[in-house]
């Protein structure tokens, strides 16, 4: 199985299946002298762990990172990090009667019809669990943000579950970390909450939106035509398991306005700066940057594996029926939040050491023209 890597100078390669011995990124590309150390990553890997609250998988993962290179005396050297997490809580055993049949909504058939051969425990590389190694990369991103642009922040949250939506005029965000949904609005966590009991008992699972914004990103990440930054967002979130769909900014809702409706207009802000009226483009124009919040958006597919019946085929074409038995999230998205949030920060710093790398000095520089 090839292409496993994503980035340009920023390299992230990850490695592992969701029922082996451990799982892990090795990131290539990180600036020397970035403070970091294992408690710096682990904080981000705690908060996608499995079993956090009752609406997620109950497996019991303590996602502990081990940093095994590219770190001397608590900062990177600038050769490739390698970053191991150990899996500890497998029960293969949940899956053998799974083992000759394929998932419906599921990568089983289609990893089956491409290689000849599939991980039935879990899923293998296409199981989520591969996500705890991106978050690892996201924390080594984070640190190297904080130390070359600190302005920058990264938050993200969940804007819907099944129909579900919030009330962007409720919107708190002091709120996020206060619930298991990472919901900005308390009355729709609260609603959340009564939905999501019903459905995990039922044996069923549910979809979501998941929104991560970027602030204090300078203006000019990013080029035209095939090195936009926006390509890269949007492909970096589509690589997440489960992800269906993508967008920046208004997104697909932009086909509903006016040209009029649509145009941010522009002033000059009182620190000399430019302004807008408005952020429909998600704060990418062009594929570059504008310096707004970047505003991307993605949408989570239920999980596959339910306690319903389903009709499937067997490896050697036989019809039959599935139930998946086992500890899965009844809905993905929730722990998709910080792997959004990751995904973020790993392009934001590739965009930013590529940035620096073609025009040099620091990013956002006016050079002599508007910036």
């Amino acid at each position: 199985m090839s292409i496993n890597t994503f980035g340009h100078l920023f390299r992230v390669t990850t490695w592992g299946e969701s029922h082996g011995p451990a799982l892990g990124a090795t990131v290539d590309g990180c600036p020397p002298g970035i403070a970091i150390d294992e408690p710096m990553i682990q904080r981000w890997l705690d908060l996608r762990k499995p079993g956090t609250s009752k609406y997620t998988t109950q497996r019991r993962e303590p996602d502990a990172v081990k940093i095994l290179s590219g770190v001397f005396e608590g900062r990177t050297t600038g050769t490739p990090v390698q970053l191991m997490i150990e899996n500890t809580d497998q029960r293969s055993k949940d899956y053998s009667e799974i083992m000759e049949k394929f998932r419906p909504g599921h990568a089983d058939i289609t990893y089956w019809q491409k290689y000849g051969i599939r991980d039935y425990r879990g899923g293998g590389r296409s199981s989520a669990r591969e996500t705890a190694a991106r978050v690892a990369a996201g924390g080594l991103a984070r640190a190297a943000l904080a130390e070359l642009a600190p302005g920058i922040e990264i938050q993200g949250y969940m804007t819907q579950i099944g129909p579900h939506g919030i009330d962007r005029a409720r919107f708190d965000a002091e709120e996020i970390g206060r619930n298991p949904f990472w919901c900005p609005d308390p009355q729709a966590a609260e609603d959340w909450a009564g939905y999501m009991d019903a459905l995990r008992k039922s044996g069923n699972s549910v979809g979501a939106i998941v929104e991560v914004v970027a602030r204090g990103v300078p203006a000019g990440l990013g080029a035209p035509i095939y090195g936009k930054l926006d390509t890269d967002l949007t492909a970096a979130m589509m690589s997440i398991n489960a992800v269906k769909g993508v967008e920046i900014g208004e997104g697909m809702a932009a086909a509903l306005l006016t040209g009029e409706e649509n145009a941010d207009e522009i002033f000059i802000g009182p620190d000399g700066k430019p302004a807008y009226s408005s952020n429909h483009a998600g704060g990418i124009l062009g594929g570059i940057s504008t310096g707004q919040e970047i505003v991307v958006r993605f949408a989570v597919k239920p999980t596959s594996s339910i306690l319903k019946t389903r009709a499937t085929i067997t490896k050697s074409g036989e019809q039959a029926e599935i139930i998946t038995k086992g500890r899965h999230d009844p809905c993905v998205g929730i722990r998709a939040v910080p792997v959004g949030e990751a995904m973020m920060a790993c392009v934001i710093l590739d965009h930013i050491l590529l940035n620096r790398g073609q025009i040099g000095g620091a990013v956002g520089e006016t050079r002599g023209r508007i910036g």
